[in-house]
């Protein structure tokens, strides 16, 4: 039986990175995934010397570069229905907190919580969930992973056109135990050049204190590979992990994690592998 499952990210390449071995494994079992992109990422800091004229403060042009970043990563993954809230360039990437990105009219985090543009930005999501009806969305907990503010819309946003889409069953965070990223690292050695990690660096809420589904990816190695590497203005592929900008290296793990926020409760006993489990 194939199911429907719908994914919310702030940026392009937050989906490979903490949840595209879950995409893969869906996309391979034959079910309808659907990723939702809420920004092009244009405020993301540029790793290949020769692309940083790209970066918003020069050509201003690294959104349109990353639209095809995004294109590859769902190839990897095989995802073939992917989506920009509102429409490709609808809402514009806030930069850190605090940046002055965030004074942008088309800056996500106009369309946070509180803020004028949430109810429009729900609206948008809605219809898409209307049209698709998935069972399950998946996106990030409440601080977005770790207090990103397009993250925290991108959650707020999700989380909302959920509650109220007749389809959706269960509303999913992604998340990151701290004991699983103790394990993880304790073993890791970062490759040459690289900063070896403390918990903290990693994010995703590594102190969350349950996890309802743990979902094996360890044999979607290859394809989640390549969609880190897909990533390249943002993501350098490591033989054993990758890095972002700050030259930290991260392990992949071999199960991604998630929390149930809403919906109908999972089948009684410990975490099981199947965010569809019980579901009729």
């Amino acid at each position: 039986m194939s199911h429907r499952l719908l994914a919310v990210h702030a940026h392009p390449d937050d989906e490979s990175i903490t949840m595209g071995g879950t995409l893969a494994r869906h996309t391979a079992a034959g079910d309808r995934v659907t990723l939702v992109t809420c920004t092009l990422g244009e405020e993301g800091e540029i790793i290949p010397p020769h692309l940083a004229q790209l970066a918003a403060d020069r050509a201003d042009q690294l959104g349109g570069y990353r639209h095809g970043e995004l294109e590859a990563a769902c190839r990897a993954l095989g995802v073939v229905d992917h989506r920009y809230l509102g429409g490709i360039g609808g809402h514009r990437d806030s930069g850190m907190a605090g940046s002055p990105a965030h004074r942008h009219p088309r800056a996500l985090v106009h369309a946070a919580a509180g803020a004028p543009g949430f109810e429009a930005a729900v609206g948008e999501l809605l219809a898409v969930l209307d049209e698709l009806a998935p069972e399950v969305v998946l996106s990030y907990d409440a601080d977005g992973g770790y207090g990103h503010p397009d993250h925290i819309a991108a959650h707020q946003i999700a989380r909302e056109a959920a509650r109220r889409a007749g389809s959706v069953r269960r509303f999913f965070a992604v998340v990151r135990p701290a004991d699983v990223v103790r394990d993880a690292l304790a073993g890791f050695v970062p490759a040459a050049g690289y900063t070896a990690p403390v918990a903290a660096d990693l994010g995703f809420a590594v102190t969350a204190d349950r996890v309802d589904v743990a979902v094996p990816v360890v044999g979607l190695r290859a394809r989640h590979r390549a969609a880190l590497a897909a990533h390249a203005t943002q993501i350098d592929l490591l033989p054993d992990g990758f890095a972002l900008s700050n030259r930290i290296a991260q392990p992949v793990l071999d199960v991604e994690y998630f929390s149930l926020l809403d919906g109908e409760p999972l089948p009684a006993g410990p975490a099981g592998d199947d965010l569809f489990a019980g579901l009729a």
